[in-house]
């Protein structure tokens, strides 16, 4: 094991998500809300500030002035709202200026401007795990909260696939439209701005896998590689000792076509968990009975039995006492990303709100991504003990 690779290596560029101080000032449930809290609480005296929105004393590194300060000084433009990955497939929105110590705690501007520059995806791990058995990875196409993983040991890092850097217009005449390794970036033009970008892939790893299949690989086909691995069920329990320790080490097949296979189910986990599948067109989770769509109080009941399967539970988990979502497996009810039981946390941050048509479809959707997920995960498993009989040696 340790002879892999560590994803710190593989993705050179990373850092730990971003700490806001204030979650509930900073991070809202739509645009629409974070915009009005952008435009009132620089304008109010700090110490009003304070008590309107329930902050409480300031810290070390974050202060009410300093956030009224960024605000003001940021032009208060809508261009900076942008969404967030809150907890595992939880997207809400904040309003980035990039400043540390500002609005945003510690922003992480270093790594957070490649999530914004352009089309992008970030795999999501910890670097030990306390509590239970690994389950700590995840994938995001925007900026991300330091919790999306729950951890004692930790909180989450993120790791952009691609890299982007400004570009003056007047130093490009022609955007080049192919794509190459190492220090060359692909040059592209994007509102009006010239933009370039290089895969955050390290050269090494690049150089043995180009070595190895007689053909480079693409950046997607790794990451998503990677993202197989890191869901495959046997990795996890044959490591489990060693991911509680540190971050991640990944083989890499030699083998062209296993590598193909296991990056083609990755890239399966990642458009799931993007809740971007077509496989999600159809959910298997349906919403039922009459009410006002308010979450008050949730519980789980398997023991309810389908009317179409005689025998079989159809599962179904109880926002109030006259509506519910139905055809919740206890298998999905109780499968954990990144230390959270996701479709419990799902619903009960929204304990209190009532919950939109839109979140209702996003929930049934979630519900058939880790299902899907589970199932994913058993043919990897059939597919991984042949990955380290043919491992590259690094």
């Amino acid at each position: 094991y340790n002879s892999y690779p560590k994803i710190t290596d593989i993705f050179p560029v990373n850092s730990v998500g971003i700490v806001t101080a204030r979650d509930n000032l900073t991070i809202k449930w739509t645009a629409e809300e974070i915009w009005h809290t952008v435009l009132n609480f620089p304008k109010l005296d700090a110490e009003l500030a304070r008590q309107a929105y329930q902050l409480g004393n300031d810290v070390r590194d974050w202060k009410v002035e300093l956030a009224q300060r960024d605000l003001r000084e940021s032009g208060l433009d809508k261009n900076k709202i942008k969404p967030i990955l809150y907890r595992p497939f939880d997207i809400r929105h904040t309003y980035y200026s990039g400043k540390s110590r500002g609005f945003h705690c510690m922003p992480r501007p270093e790594v957070m401007q490649h999530m914004i520059a352009g089309e992008n995806l970030g795999l999501i791990t910890v670097r030990q795990v306390a509590e239970g058995i690994f389950n700590h990875s995840f994938v995001s196409n925007c900026i991300i909260e330091s919790r999306v993983t729950l951890s004692n040991k930790g909180i989450a890092y993120l790791f952009p696939l691609y890299l982007y850097q400004s570009r003056q217009k007047e130093e490009v005449k022609k955007p080049k439209r192919h794509f190459t390794f190492g220090s060359s970036w692909v040059l592209f033009e994007a509102e009006a701005e010239y933009f370039a970008k290089k895969p955050n892939i390290s050269e090494t790893l690049l150089s043995k896998l180009s070595k190895a299949f007689n053909k480079k690989p693409q950046p997607e086909q790794i990451f998503n590689y990677i993202y197989a691995v890191l869901y495959s069920n046997t990795y996890r329990t044959k490591y489990a000792e060693f991911l509680k320790m540190d971050f991640p080490r990944i083989p890499f097949t030699s083998n062209h076509d296993l590598f193909e296979k296991l990056a083609d189910f990755g890239k399966r986990l990642v458009d799931l968990h993007l809740l971007k599948s077509a496989e999600l067109a159809h959910p298997i989770a349906r919403f039922q009975g009459k009410g006002g769509n308010k979450v008050e109080k949730l519980r789980y009941d398997k023991s309810v039995l389908s009317p179409l399967k005689k025998g079989e539970s159809k599962g179904v988990v109880y926002i109030n006492k006259e509506q519910y979502f139905e055809n919740i497996p206890s298998h999905v009810w109780e499968y954990c990303i990144s230390g959270y039981q996701v479709c419990e946390k799902w619903l009960k941050d929204r304990k209190g709100r009532v919950l939109s048509l839109s979140e209702i479809q996003t929930y049934c959707r979630i519900i058939t991504s880790l299902q899907k997920t589970i199932e994913v995960q058993k043919a990897l498993d059939e597919l991984y003990s042949f990955v380290e009989k043919e491992a590259i040696v690094f």
